[in-house]
């Protein structure tokens, strides 16, 4: 890897040319998913990619650990930089080879961030209120948690709960995928989970399985007279919802198929519930 003499940065900036430094280790192996899944949750952190999404964090309340930048974006964002020295927020430069030696993939977004991880609310505190819930039941993708994140944020839904097992909304590619919507739809995990159907109902929620099953109703069917306040639980890839929480759901419904299809991807069966079930008034 060549190195080249330190460039003049604005002040704050650090230049940086040996990707395994110690202060930086929060950026080591982005990556391996196994790893950051320990990682970040011990250090009370998680990543936000490009400047976009950073700023949507920013907007949300949350506070930056440390910026890492390549070169040819440092006078592009002098508001983010200025935000960085505000929050004592070290900034970090690089070439975009030591950039990606660290990371573990090429930087071509410019800007990523390390952020301190907020505490969740309870679920009592992020359903209060919300008429339509969705409760993502250990979707292990975490493309496809983001991509329910955004279609929540894009159709009325209220709040987002996710269960013990299901991937980490604030996983780097979660957090890219819903373009930052994760920082805008109230969530919070719902544990012990089917358990927390039961918690559900006690909040005012009728509680709705998506899943195949001889008794569901189709979601025209639920569509047509839906109740005041609801929870859509959407279930894993491929096996669907477990089967306690479809018999401890208030009723199943199921999306009608054609051409011999019979399920659709997770993702875009959230995004076709949320738009039939959404508040119309």
């Amino acid at each position: 890897m060549t190195m080249r003499s330190v460039p003049a940065l604005p002040d704050g900036c650090t230049w940086v040319q040996v990707p395994g430094a110690e202060e930086l280790r929060d950026y080591f192996s982005l990556t391996d998913v196994a790893l950051r899944r320990v990682v970040e949750p011990e250090r009370g952190l998680y990543m936000a990619e490009s400047e976009k999404v950073i700023r949507r964090a920013l907007g949300a309340g949350h506070r930056l650990r440390s910026l890492l930048m390549t070169p040819r974006w440092v006078e592009e964002w002098p508001d983010l930089l200025a935000v960085a020295r505000e929050q004592g927020a070290p900034i970090y430069v690089a070439e975009p080879a030591v950039a990606e030696a660290m990371t573990g993939f090429h930087l071509h977004r410019g800007v990523l961030a390390a952020m301190h991880r907020p505490a969740l609310p309870s679920v009592g505190e992020v359903v209060a209120g919300a008429r339509r819930v969705a409760v993502l039941e250990d979707i292990v993708d975490h493309t496809n948690v983001g991509a329910a994140f955004r279609s929540a944020a894009a159709l009325g839904v209220d709040a987002v709960l996710v269960t013990p097992r299901c991937a980490d909304p604030l996983y780097r590619r979660s957090v890219r995928v819903s373009m930052g919507t994760v920082f805008q739809v109230p969530w919070t995990r719902i544990d012990p989970w089917p358990e927390g159907v039961e918690v559900l109902r006690e909040q005012g929620l009728s509680v709705a399985a998506l899943a195949l099953a001889e008794d569901a109703v189709t979601l025209d069917h639920l569509e047509a007279d839906p109740p005041e306040r609801l929870a859509l639980v959407l279930g894993t890839e491929g096996d669907g919802l477990g089967r306690r929480t479809v018999e401890a759901a208030d009723l199943v419904v199921k999306i009608p198929m054609g051409g011999g299809v019979d399920s659709l991807n997770v993702a875009a069966a959230s995004a076709v519930a949320f738009w039939a079930l959404r508040l119309r008034a």
